[in-house]
């Protein structure tokens, strides 16, 4: 992995607009939106992919409904509790883990683990952290783990001095996302 990954994570529920949403995330240099709608029907997901240009779709991930990544020319997977298993070649396969035994489990065999709640939920009420970050930088270290859970812009350089290799949003991207968009913009390189 080269330099600080920037994730978004969709809204489990289809929002207004969002495949416009998710292009302008990306073209302000998101690295990878994750495509999580683990309530959603395969058709209604490739309705919603079929809607992103495709000079943009190898920077999606797919949650579930693996199949169509081939199809369309997706990123990658990840990996997760409701879809622990993935048999596609020829994309990037990363992993949801929860635990710092998890990390230790998978890190080696993913492209990149999320790791998660790092911070109290935003997204998810009642999703606390029970990480404690003066701890976890000699856990992770060498490792590409990615910080979720309460992740906003302004953590960032947190997470950087506790080793993190990049950072996964999603509580504080959809309610306003050109304002996320303006957050970023100092972080982001282009």
């Amino acid at each position: 992995m080269l330099g600080f990954i920037y994730i978004v994570v969709t809204e489990p529920e289809f929002v207004e607009n969002e495949a416009e949403k998710i292009v302008r995330l990306l073209q302000s240099g998101i690295d990878y939106v994750h495509i999580r709608k683990p309530k959603a029907e395969i058709n209604e997901v490739r309705g919603l992919i079929e809607k992103i240009p495709q000079n943009l779709r190898h920077r999606l991930k797919l949650h579930n409904h693996f199949e169509l990544v081939g199809c369309c020319n997706l990123g990658g997977v990840q990996i997760n509790s409701r879809c622990p298993d993935f048999t596609g070649v020829g994309c990037d396969v990363s992993r949801s883990c929860h635990s710092i035994d998890e990390i230790i489990l998978y890190a080696d065999k993913y492209v990149y683990v999320t790791l998660s709640p790092i911070f109290d939920s935003i997204s998810k009420e009642g999703y606390l952290s029970k990480f404690d970050l003066k701890d976890i930088k000699s856990k992770i270290a060498g490792k590409n783990v990615i910080a979720m859970g309460g992740v906003i812009p302004e953590k960032i350089s947190v997470l950087i001095d506790s080793g993190f290799k990049g950072a996964a949003m999603l509580g504080c991207v959809w309610g306003d996302v050109d304002g996320f968009i303006a957050r970023m913009s100092k972080l982001i390189r282009k």
